[in-house]
């Protein structure tokens, strides 16, 4: 997963933050999404494509993070 140790920090934590909390009022579409898959009325594509949307930036950050702390016990 080399492609991701070339994403910087400076780009990605903005870009998760972002898309995580956005839109700010009334509820972030993350949450909301995230509530509809746990009440298994996630159904439509466009629900499941901002869900992807929303959620793929804070994956790969913690992702980032996960490889970053596991190659620091490695040295």
């Amino acid at each position: 997963m080399s492609w991701l140790d070339r994403i910087p920090y400076s780009v990605l934590v903005p870009f998760a933050l972002f898309l995580t909390f956005a839109p700010f009022v009334p509820e972030p579409h993350l949450w909301e999404k995230l509530q509809m898959l746990a009440a298994g009325t996630l159904v439509k594509p466009i629900d499941i494509f901002d869900l992807f949307l929303h959620g793929t930036p804070l994956v790969l950050l913690i992702l980032k993070l996960l490889r970053a702390a596991g190659k620091g016990r490695d040295s």
